[in-house]
């Protein structure tokens, strides 16, 4: 856990090496596993894990004491809907999710939906969950939030107003109320595909996965964007080789006092052909070491500029 920690406590001011697989000790024998957001005191981390086709998915925590990480549990409020992309308010005090819960009955919704609990402390438990409302949350999916100090959404959503498949958007909090979303300029919205943004407290920097672009190294990469000096967010850049992959690398999260990106990638390291004849146990131990195509949380430090 000693690297673990010096994570945490070390800045960079550029990305000096590859993204690496984090604490894959924490997520063992889990299948895929994906999104990661983690407490301002570090002391906590929520992530999805998801079943092996993706058709389910639930939401589970992992809780520290000391120097010393628990073993991973399902949260009070998942575990029956598919939920997954969980995102800690910069207090703690609500946490954000996607799921296919429905408000209205015990039916299961036919598309994705954003909702939240909430609690008085970080030491108490969670509330029963919440919907934000028909203001954002329609019959389209709506998905991957991400809350400002000021509580306004960022969010992904398949409007009938998109330029693209999907785009990012975000809802204003006014008066404890989420106002009518719009989507982000150009400079970050295009007519391919852009989801799972992450937004820092300060609303200065966004990193989230666009699809078909053309400097696109695989199946979807990362992309950032910081804002100018009258507020306007900069042409987005592609994170480079070092982060993507040939795979999707996306559900970014950005730990801002450690300076360091987290992101969820379903890379590979797994060949077409082995380097000389295995027999059946080699074979599959193979097979089972990481990264070999199952989503995994990764790491690296993050560029200031």
């Amino acid at each position: 856990m000693k690297k673990l920690l010096i994570v945490f406590l070390i800045t960079c001011n550029c990305f000096s090496q590859q993204a690496s697989l984090f604490s894959p000790e924490l997520f063992k024998n889990l299948p895929n596993v994906r999104d990661f957001s983690m407490s301002k005191n570090k002391s906590e981390i929520y992530f999805t894990i998801e079943s092996y086709c993706k058709t389910y998915s639930f939401i589970a925590c992992i809780k520290r004491t000391g120097k010393k990480w628990g073993k991973p549990k399902a949260v009070s409020f998942s575990g029956e809907f598919k939920d997954l992309e969980p995102f800690l308010s910069p207090d703690g005090l609500k946490l954000f999710f996607a799921s296919n819960r429905n408000a209205t009955s015990t039916d299961v919704k036919k598309d994705i939906d954003i909702w939240y609990v909430q609690r008085n402390s970080l030491n108490d438990g969670w509330s029963s969950p919440i919907n934000v409302g028909d203001i954002i949350n329609t019959n389209k999916n709506e998905f991957y939030p991400s809350v400002t100090n000021k509580g306004d959404l960022f969010f992904t959503a398949e409007y009938p107003n998109s330029i693209g498949k999907e785009d990012i958007y975000v809802s204003r909090f006014i008066n404890n109320t989420y106002t009518k979303p719009v989507p982000l300029s150009t400079a970050i919205n295009s007519d391919k595909y852009e989801f799972n943004a992450y937004v820092s407290p300060d609303e200065k920097i966004i990193v989230f996965t666009s699809y078909g672009r053309e400097d696109d190294l695989g199946r979807g990469d990362l992309y950032i964007s910081r804002k100018d000096s009258e507020g306007n967010w900069l042409p987005a850049k592609n994170l480079g080789d070092k982060i993507n992959s040939k795979k999707l690398d996306y559900c970014p999260f950005i730990d801002i006092n450690a300076n360091v990106l987290y992101f969820t990638s379903n890379r590979t390291n797994v060949p077409n052909r082995l380097k000389s004849k295995q027999n059946f146990k080699e074979i599959i131990h193979t097979i089972n070491s990481l990264p070999n195509g199952l989503s995994r949380i990764y790491s690296t430090f993050l560029n200031k500029k």
